[in-house]
């Protein structure tokens, strides 16, 4: 195992070595982005790590926990990072401002915007935003400004900037993120939407933010003023298996659901490819308001009380005390497998159906990357009823295509 007194001579080819499985990975796709991650001495910004855990592509190193043993700050893996500074598309001179401190990313946006740009980065946590300046000092980066305080609030004093980009799990767009971009900027925010999370990139349009790409991700939760807990609700006994969401409003008739799975189950082929499960993901939660995230544990897939997908999470649509979700099967005749909707309860034909509906929905129209458009419309401004996710702020709009 290589540590880091051992990084001057191992690091240069390490970090050639993850660039090439970066662009392997299309986390990378432009030389800048290559040449900034090939530049940057990750290895700095996480002392005492093994540098083969530090360099590989797609390795988060947790920073610092709570009491609860909690992530709350932590070095996201160079895979995202790179994937959300393609989405932000930075050049020299930009003025950038990071939500969410942790050294290494605004020492990576920093050899984007060049001398003639400007770097902000902001962090909640003084202990936080302490170590990010040591680490950023250490490497030849003072020229980055960082800021203690809740971003809920954005930066005070600050004009405004080319990019914000936010590296923390952020429920909503607060007013001042939109007040602190500039009329041709660009905000890059992994959002969270009824249980998961997307990378998505805006740029404004009037009142409005439409969005111009989104990528799969996840990151540990905002603190301060807009942090927003996911709603969790238990069915299982002793937890064993939920429901997962950050809506409020749904009524979970749990006694019932926990009846629902002693039935014998249903189960209907679709006749659709199983591919692009996480847009697939995103499609079934945003088309449908009684989609919840459903989750077992694996003693439960273990007893084939569930399927697989249970245990990494999948949208389930909830009906009182009826429920249905996907799985996958191989069916060479749709070319290696096919999606099949698995219910429980009495209304299990009912909810099967419905699922089946938007499972052959997607396959039909929107089976491609990019299908859907994301649309983030500020409170006092009119906004769909349907298919809209709301928030403190404003409303999510999702349309596909």
């Amino acid at each position: 195992m290589t540590t880091v007194r051992d990084s001057e001579d191992f690091s240069p080819a390490l970090r050639a070595t993850m660039v090439n499985d970066l662009r392997a990975m299309g986390a990378i796709t432009s030389d800048r982005v290559a040449h900034a991650v090939s530049t940057v001495p990750r290895h700095r910004f996480v002392p005492d790590q093994p540098l083969e855990a530090v360099y590989a592509a797609d390795h988060a190193v947790v920073i610092k926990r709570d009491d609860q043993g909690t992530a709350t700050s932590s070095l996201s893996s160079a895979h995202i990072q790179s994937v959300m500074l393609e989405q932000a598309e930075i050049t020299p001179g930009m003025r950038v401002l990071e939500i969410g401190s942790g050294g290494y990313n605004a020492a990576l946006i920093a050899e984007l915007v060049g001398d003639d740009g400007a770097v902000v980065s902001v962090d909640i946590d003084p202990q936080i935003a302490d170590r990010a300046r040591a680490c950023l000092n250490s490497v030849g980066y003072e020229r980055v400004k960082v800021v203690v305080g809740d971003a809920e609030h954005g930066v005070p004093g600050e004009d405004a900037f080319d990019r914000i980009i936010v590296t923390a799990g952020a429920w909503d767009i607060p007013p001042a993120w939109r007040t602190q971009l500039a009329p041709a900027g660009r905000l890059v925010v992994p959002l969270r939407l009824k249980g998961i999370t997307r990378s998505i990139a805006f740029e404004t349009e009037g009142e409005e933010l439409t969005s111009v790409s989104y990528r799969l991700s996840g990151f540990v939760p905002m603190q301060g003023d807009g942090q927003h807990h996911e709603r969790v609700y238990p069915v299982g006994d002793h937890g064993s298996w939920g429901l997962r969401t950050d809506d409020d409003t749904f009524d979970i008739a749990a006694s019932e659901l926990r009846a629902a799975l002693e039935r014998p189950r249903l189960e209907q082929p679709s006749g659709t490819v199983f591919d692009l499960p996480d847009e697939l993901e995103l499609f079934l939660l945003a088309s449908h308001p009684q989609m919840m995230m459903l989750h077992a544990r694996p003693t439960l897939i273990e007893q084939r009380a569930f399927a697989a997908s249970a245990g990494r999470g999948v949208p389930a649509l909830v009906r009182g005390g009826s429920f249905a979700y996907r799985t996958k099967r191989e069916n060479a005749d749709v070319g290696g497998f096919e999606t099949v909707v698995i219910a429980h309860g009495p209304a299990a034909e009912q909810v099967a159906a419905e699922y089946l509906g938007l499972l052959r929905c997607w396959a039909r129209d929107h089976r491609r990357r990019g299908a859907a458009t994301i649309r983030y419309i500020p409170v006092g401004h009119l906004a769909p009823t349907d298919g809209a996710i709301s928030k403190r702020h404003g409303t999510v709009a999702i349309t596909w295509h």
